[in-house]
Parts: structure tokens; C-alpha cells; sequence
């Protein structure tokens, strides 16, 4: 257990202030009656699901969503009682876990649902579940015709509880807005056979972050908000976006310096080698903790308020930094991975440049071994 005094060469902090402003700036884009499911799936998108999940819950936000079984225990093993829907697929041998916690699945195939009513047939009450419907994504989802059938002939099991219906965007944040106004006519259309059938569905939902500010018609009674909550966004800069503040910064402090002469060579395989006597830092960080190899003699990081280029390549726990016209950098000195120092900062849409992916994958692979640190600013 580590203690307020506890010295961590390493950390990320999480900036609880900034996420209640995402979620804020978000809100307003929203239609009346729409409300929010926030998805805190992949350890919320490496900003730690418990304290994010709580947090979320405390500013009204009315049930998070997860990708699968093990997820959704670990938020209820830590005191969250709102509900928690299970994204992913869920398997039979998973339902014993899936009612103990009273998670919420949805459901993505037409086999699985049999399987499910009877598995649910025990209880007094229907057990709630969503259902998916495949609109574009050509992923998990129940096609046009096995929806159709499941409310025609086949019909819905009486031991199941209809709770929500839904879909998945595939190109919200794409340059032509085609793509998702064919699956909203398609998902438009699953609801109506739905509803044909006398159904009520109290939760309907299709938008992520970007389909919900970009296609306010895919707003329906419930939008599933991540990487916006977390100060990021994979839109087009022709589309207006909410104010964001990036709420997660990753820090670390100088190991070790030393002076190589030129012709010396730093890190695995040789690949710099010094023009100069160069000054190199030593960083208590690497790839094992998410600071991917693709930054190998790329990226760069923060000393003094001036941009520290990596030199060499990415190591497990290591990586070294060119601090030669940084005057006065010193052992223990803080270098920032992403964040804000002096007049400089390094964001994850950075990170994501120089190696060739987005935001979403800069935060959700950062390591469990890396402490996180909360806060309200």
C-alpha cells in the first residue's frame, strides 16, 4: 500500500477537474431526454476505471459501460452499485458471474440468446438485457433478419427484460458523414420492427463520442461517451467539438546522466550513434509500461520546460533522452511524457503522430504497473 510520503520516480496523474469538465462540455451537446452511459472499458481508457466510474457516478451520470465479465466484477468488487452494461460478447459459462453481479449483457447473437432465457429462467423477474443490431460495422450484432424473426415467429423469451437496443458506429469520425447516416436509416429501421411487435425499449443508443456531437439524429434516448471524457477526440477539423481538457498527464524523473563521446552508441542495436559528446538521460520507463518502441529515436519528452528527443530504442523499462542543450538537467529531475511543463506540452494526439496510431491506443496501452495518482485541480 503506498502512502501520501511514497516517492514515485513514476506515475500518472489523473486530473478528476478536467474529466467533470469534459463531461459537462459534452452534456450541452446533447438533445433533451438523451443521457449518458460513460464507457470506462479498458481500465477507462488507461485512466483507471474505479476512480473514473466513481466520479462519473457522482456527477449524475447514470450507468457505465464495460467490455467484458471480469470488468464489470471488478468495478462491483469496488463498491459500484450502478448498473454496468458488458459491451462485449458474454459466454454461457460466463451467466453464473453475469447474474451473481448483476451485470447487464448485451447481446450480439442470435445463439446465444435461448441460452441465456433459460439460464435466466430461476429468477422472479425477466433479467434485463440490450440487444445489438449490426448496421455497417460487420462485427458483433443480431442482422436485420434475425431480429426480424426473433420478434415474428420466434419470439422474444419471456424470461428476458428488453431493457435497451442498440448499435455500433463505424466511421462517426470519418471524412464524409455518408456512412453513418445509412447505418442510422438501418438502425432506425431495427427499431421499428422492434417496436412493431409492442415493445417498449426504455434505453435506445448508437452514438459514441464523435457520433453523438457529430450526428445529433444518432442521439436517440442514450449516447455512450469515452474518449471525449478523457480530453481527446478522432474527429475532422471541419466539425465544431467540445471544449476538452486532457485529464491524464505521465510523468517520470531522471536515473541516471552520462557524457558519451562521439562515435558511442546508445541502446539495443546501435541505432544512434553520437555526432557530438552528447549528454543522456537515463528514464525509469519503457515499452512494458505502454511508451511504445515505434518512438524509438521519434519522440521526445519534457525537461526543464524544453523538448528532450529519445535517442536510441525503446527499452522494456527504459529509455534514454538527449538532454545535452538542456542546461542544469540533473538526477531526479521530472520529464514529462505527456503533459504540460513550462510554456510546453505533449498530449497523447502527439504521441499518436509520431507513431503512426491514435490517442485511444496512446492511453489505453500506459501499464498497470504505473501508479496513478487523483486529483481535482
Amino acid at each position: 500500500m503506498l502512502t501520501t510520503s511514497t516517492f514515485l520516480p513514476t506515475s500518472a496523474s489523473v486530473d478528476l477537474t478536467a474529466l467533470v469538465h469534459n463531461l459537462t462540455q459534452f452534456r450541452k451537446t446533447l438533445v433533451p431526454g438523451c443521457d449518458i452511459m460513460a464507457v470506462v472499458k479498458a481500465n477507462a481508457y488507461g485512466h483507471g476505471a474505479v476512480e473514473t466510474a466513481k466520479a462519473l457516478i457522482r456527477q449524475g451520470v447514470s450507468r457505465v459501460a464495460v467490455v467484458s465479465i471480469e470488468e464489470g466484477i471488478a468495478l462491483r468488487q469496488a463498491g459500484i452499485n450502478a448498473p454496468i452494461v458488458i459491451l462485449g460478447p458474454v459466454f454461457p459459462e460466463q451467466f453464473p458471474d453475469l447474474f451473481a453481479h448483476q451485470l447487464t449483457p448485451v447481446v450480439s447473437d442470435a445463439g446465444t440468446l435461448p441460452k441465456l432465457a433459460q439460464a435466466a429462467s430461476s429468477f422472479q423477474n425477466p433479467y434485463p438485457i440490450h440487444l445489438k443490431v449490426e448496421t455497417g460495422m460487420g462485427r458483433l450484432g443480431l442482422t436485420q433478419d434475425e431480429l426480424a424473426n426473433l420478434f415474428g415467429s420466434q419470439g422474444f423469451p419471456r424470461t428476458l427484460h428488453l431493457e435497451g437496443l442498440m448499435t455500433h458506429l463505424a466511421d462517426a469520425d470519418g471524412p464524409a458523414p455518408d456512412t453513418t447516416q445509412e447505418q442510422v436509416a438501418r438502425f432506425r429501421k431495427a427499431i421499428g420492427i422492434v417496436t412493431a411487435s409492442g415493445f417498449r425499449v426504455p434505453l435506445i443508443h448508437a452514438a459514441n463520442s464523435g457520433g453523438a456531437v457529430r450526428f445529433q439524429e444518432a442521439q436517440f434516448s442514450l449516447v455512450r461517451p469515452g474518449i471525449m471524457l478523457y480530453g481527446y477526440h478522432t474527429l475532422p477539423k471541419s466539425v465544431p467539438v467540445p471544449e476538452l481538457k486532457p485529464v491524464l498527464s505521465l510523468r517520470t524523473s531522471i536515473a541516471q546522466l552520462r557524457t558519451v563521446p562521439p562515435g558511442h552508441k546508445v541502446s539495443y542495436n546501435g541505432t544512434f550513434t553520437a555526432k557530438q559528446p552528447t549528454t543522456i538521460a537515463v528514464l525509469p520507463v519503457g515499452y512494458a509500461d505502454g511508451v511504445s518502441r515505434r518512438l524509438s529515436n521519434r519522440g521526445c519528452v519534457l525537461i526543464h520546460g524544453q523538448r528532450a528527443p529519445i535517442t536510441g530504442l525503446v527499452c522494456m523499462d527504459m529509455i534514454m533522452v538527449d538532454v545535452t542543450k538542456i542546461v542544469g538537467a540533473t538526477i531526479g529531475d521530472e520529464a514529462v511524457l505527456i503533459g504540460s511543463q513550462g510554456a510546453d506540452r505533449i498530449t497523447a494526439d502527439d504521441i499518436a503522430e509520431w507513431t503512426g496510431t491514435i490517442a485511444y491506443e496512446v492511453l489505453c496501452t500506459i501499464g498497470p504497473r504505473i501508479p496513478r495518482q487523483y486529483h481535482s485541480s
